[in-house]
């Protein structure tokens, strides 16, 4: 009986390797240290002969030596369906992750619910929702990391939504809350699996996924790699590692960044020439990438990056940008891992979609995330910080540890350009060329004069002006003292984010 249920759906295997698929116990070998597992709940549901292990596999391993806890559906088994004893041993692994406060991977490739069982594991105390319960309970104490191989399908869309990431392959995994053929019926609109929920459409368009992978094996590699920047808890630091320089060829930072306030650059390159060598992981990579969210290593600490990215659409932030940036501010605060904005942000886009589209809403939901992190913040003015960008990029008003400059950045509500123009508009309206040409530059540089930067400096808006060369080491330097940063929760239930 125990080899049986090993063995998982034998039938289904050449289908399996027809989709590119590994079966659920080679995804299991790949992701934890060789024979770590000690797996529960082998013989559910033993009787039924198309059952084994009910379809999914629970149990405690270990990854690169680190403690963890694992749920993996077996697609093999009735599509990786829920049954009664499905649920049950799923909620029983995460309950046994929040009393040993273990990290928690979901290997996920499901169908969904088995509509015959539906009674049996749909609507009580501890049946299926009971799962999204303690996703929630466990979220912020443990990391919570989906792996999407196959479809997660109606309610078990949620699984991966309430994860602190989400890896998708391409062409095999998918999220959705109806099929394309319930969408038919209800809505009657026509539309194939990738468009409806497909990995790429979520990983580019709707931002439920962080990371588009090619296959099973690519995307164990990553979430291994990606387990190695956390804590196995909230009360733990991530694990140090020996520090390295940043890539030997990498250009330096000041001749990377352009004066002229509207000239492109890729920001990336300001991270790999501040970085340890070969140390930043970029997510959601291909959503919002008008601001870059990546982890990193400096001199071997790891710390959450928020960068704009001059190069996509002039980085001003959208609602998406919003959304991905207070997302990942979250997840840093929850483990504990400091943060460094760069910014180079003209503001918010202003126009008559965004706003129908809640760009204010979306804003001050990425403010309020800044405002409640309570590990080391650092900010960046690497060239502009316009507007409320300033607010939203961790400026002066919020609690960062330090606001440093670059000898290039501005600070101000707004360009020189865009400021005349509000200002002055009709009294230069008013004058004949080449008068008006003459005074508009007058008044742009008495408005450059007004904000520069070392008189902000001078009135303690910015704590120090560093010269590009010098940027990394006084990061290393001001992160090592603020890790002894402490800041004692407020007096409150919680707050009522703008979500």
């Amino acid at each position: 009986m125990r080899e049986q249920a090993l063995r998982g759906g034998e039938r289904y295997l050449p289908k399996l390797k027809e989709q590119g698929k590994l079966p659920v116990r080679e995804r299991l070998d790949l992701l934890l240290d060789s024979g770590s597992l000690v797996e529960d709940g082998l013989f559910a549901n033993s009787l039924a002969q198309d059952l084994p292990a009910d379809g999914v596999v629970t149990g405690l391993g270990r990854i690169q030596g680190r403690e963890v806890a694992v749920m993996a559906n077996d697609p093999t088994v009735k599509a990786g369906s829920w049954g009664a004893r499905t649920v049950e041993k799923i909620l029983r692994i995460q309950e046994q992750a929040a009393r040993l406060r273990l990290p928690l991977f979901y290997l996920v490739d499901s169908a969904g619910a088995r509509i015959t069982d539906q009674v049996d594991m749909f609507p009580g105390r501890r049946h299926a929702g009971r799962i999204f319960y303690n996703q929630v309970r466990l979220s912020g104490r443990v990391p919570q990391i989906c792996l999407l191989f196959g479809p997660s399908a109606a309610g078990g869309a949620y699984i991966p939504a309430f994860c602190d990431v989400v890896i998708m392959v391409e062409g095999n995994a998918s999220m959705y809350l109806g099929s394309p053929r319930m969408v038919q019926v209800v809505v009657g609109e026509r539309v194939s699996l990738e468009e409806l929920g497909g990995a790429r459409m979520h990983c580019t368009e709707s931002g439920c996924g962080d990371f588009l992978v090619p296959d099973d094996a690519a995307a164990i590699q990553l979430a291994r790699d990606y387990f190695a920047y956390l804590p196995q808890n909230h009360t733990l630091a991530p694990p140090p590692i020996e520090s390295r320089e940043p890539r030997a060829a990498a250009k330096p930072i000041g001749e990377l960044v352009p004066l002229e306030p509207q000239r492109g650059y890729d920001m990336r390159k300001v991270i790999e020439a501040l970085v340890d060598e070969g140390s930043t992981l970029v997510i959601k990579k291909l959503f919002a990438k008008e601001l870059i969210t990546a982890f990193a290593r400096l001199d071997g600490r790891v710390i959450g990056i928020l960068a704009n990215q001059p190069m996509q659409k002039g980085g001003v932030l959208f609602g998406d940008s919003a959304d991905k940036a207070a997302r990942f501010i979250w997840l840093c605060d929850a483990f504990n891992l400091p943060l460094l904005f760069l910014t180079d942000v003209p503001g918010f886009m202003i126009g008559t979609d965004v706003e129908k589209r809640g760009i204010i809403r979306h804003g001050a939901k990425m403010i309020t995330a800044v405002s409640e992190a309570s590990v080391p913040k650092i900010s960046v003015i690497v060239r502009k910080a316009y507007g409320a960008g300033l607010y939203a990029m961790a400026g002066p008003a919020f609690e960062s540890d330090c606001v440093i400059a670059l000898p290039s950045a501005q600070i101000a509500v707004m360009g020189p350009e865009p400021a005349i123009n509000a200002v002055f508009f009709n009294k230069l309206a008013e004058l004949e060329e080449p008068e008006r040409t003459a005074r508009r530059r007058q008044l742009e540089d008495e408005y450059r004069q007004d904000v520069d930067l070392y008189k902000l400096a001078s009135n303690l808006v910015v704590d120090d002006v560093v010269e590009p060369e010098r940027l990394r080491e006084q990061l290393i330097k001001r992160f090592a003292f603020y890790s002894a940063r402490f800041e004692p929760p407020l007096d409150r239930k919680h707050g009522v984010p703008p979500v």
